[in-house]
């Protein structure tokens, strides 16, 4: 599975989804795109979009992209890799086009 963490996730959450390809927008070279534009290049690339990014849902149409986004509650690197079976298991569960905003506890 090939997984984009949004440039507002921390990268250390890259090991805790091993075995799977994970890279970051940064790396892609994608760092300050908007939400639009880093969506519309991820589509067809990468299987699952993580990002932290709140107000996603509200700033963009969603509708008829394929990418799979999951919204992660929190940026705060300790609460994530204390979840990080949770964040796991969601993200292997995605389906195409599918949005699930996660709360991290």
């Amino acid at each position: 599975m090939r997984i984009l963490l949004d440039e507002c996730v921390p990268w250390p959450l890259r090991a805790a989804l091993v075995p799977h390809e994970c890279t970051t927008a940064q790396r892609q070279g994608w760092g300050g795109l908007r939400n639009g534009e880093l969506l519309s290049r991820a589509e067809g690339h990468f299987d699952v979009f993580v990002t932290s990014d709140q107000g996603l849902r509200y700033q963009q149409n969603l509708g008829g992209r394929r990418l799979p986004i999951v919204v992660l509650s929190t940026n705060d690197l300790r609460r994530i890799l204390a979840a990080r079976r949770l964040v796991a298991q969601t993200v292997e569960g995605m389906r195409p086009g599918q949005f699930v905003e996660l709360s991290i506890p």
